[in-house]
């Protein structure tokens, strides 16, 4: 079996089969030390021991949508809607500024509320104030119109996951509304533009086979995002979901490797709900090869209201805890934050 990771780490591709394989042994402990080993070598090699931090905005908890398995999905009447101002945006962007964020990702649901020229006025007002900061948004499927005018307001990353590339496994985790021709529409719309896409999918979500993991693994390498996002799944209470087990710490990290050693450059984050379901999953998923952190820059008095899944970590922290933090778990492991806006840049060591 290690003769596959060897493969995957001089050519930085695997088959189907190959994949398949090497997917079913992700319990193996000897076998997962091997290929977080490689990967480990290779972001070191790339990236040093710099972790790109990004400040997070959680800006709306409302959504027109009504994904199966997400918290704040339309119809669930328990959440606690809320939405930040323009100026609430740009004083969570001032905090982060003055803690070393040069990256902000504004997060929401689809939320009809901030029309284009609100989110581009929105935009416009933080690349003014933070010129030598990047913005990200993560904010959904829109046109293509719309795409090519946060791109022209200055936003150049955009956070697209696409959760499944199977059409039945996505027709099981979604409404008729929805497809997964549309979302991939969009993420092909947004690389056409010019964007620093990202994309990724939910490790152990509802009805999930190590095939559907196979086939996103590759549509992944062959879309060539400049941003992967992988996580666990994590039920809700208030979901259809709320009595399925959540994806496992192993295969996460498992993956997470291999997207690593399949695109060497990209940016790769160990996510929230990775530290959420493993109290040092955030730290396994640097050691695995991930070089991303987002702390979370929303206000604490709605973190608790933003809650795609149950028991979601650092809720009741400020800014500055978070960033902290963050800092001294990865000085634990060896690492340190990297001040910068932590570009994607293909075969340039940042």
């Amino acid at each position: 079996m290690k003769e596959i990771i060897d493969e995957l780490f001089s050519t930085q591709n695997l088959d189907h089969d190959q994949l398949l394989i090497l997917l079913s042994q992700y319990r193996n402990k000897e076998l997962s030390e091997y290929l977080f080993q490689k990967s480990r070598t290779l972001s070191q090699k790339i990236f040093g021991n710099k972790i790109y931090i990004r400040g997070l905005i959680e800006f709306t908890n409302y959504c027109e949508n009504n994904c199966y398995y997400c918290g704040i999905r339309r119809n669930n009447e328990n959440v606690d809607r809320y939405r930040l101002s323009k100026e609430d945006i740009l004083f969570c962007c001032k905090q982060g500024y003055e803690l070393g964020f040069r990256t902000f990702v504004l997060q929401g649901g689809e939320d009809n509320f901030y029309f284009d020229e609100l989110m581009m006025s929105i935009i416009s007002e933080i690349k003014r104030e933070f010129a030598d900061c990047a913005v990200t948004l993560s904010i959904g499927e829109k046109s293509r119109e719309t795409y090519q005018k946060y791109f022209d307001a200055g936003v150049h990353r955009y956070l697209l996951r696409h959760e499944t590339k199977n059409k039945s496994h996505y027709e099981k985790l979604h409404p008729k509304n929805l497809s997964i021709e549309n979302k991939i529409r969009c993420l092909y719309d947004l690389k056409e533009i010019g964007f620093q896409v990202g994309t990724g999918f939910m490790v152990g979500s509802p009805f999930q086979t190590l095939e559907n993991i196979v086939e996103d693994v590759l549509f992944i390498k062959e879309f060539s995002p400049q941003m992967i996002g992988i996580g666990p799944f994590i039920a809700h209470k208030d979901t259809c979901f709320y009595n399925e087990k959540s994806g496992s710490t192993q295969l996460t990290l498992f993956l997470t490797a291999i997207l690593r050693l399949m695109n060497p450059y990209a940016l790769i984050p160990a996510t929230t709900a990775l530290g959420t379901i493993d109290p040092h999953g955030r730290e396994k998923g640097i050691l695995a090869g991930a070089n991303v952190l987002m702390p979370n820059l929303s206000p604490v008095k709605v973190r608790k209201k933003y809650l795609l899944y149950d028991n979601k970590i650092c809720t009741g922290e400020e800014a500055a805890e978070c960033r902290f933090c963050l800092e001294n778990r990865l000085k634990s492991i060896g690492y340190e934050t990297a001040v910068s806006r932590g570009d994607y840049q293909e075969n340039e060591s940042k």
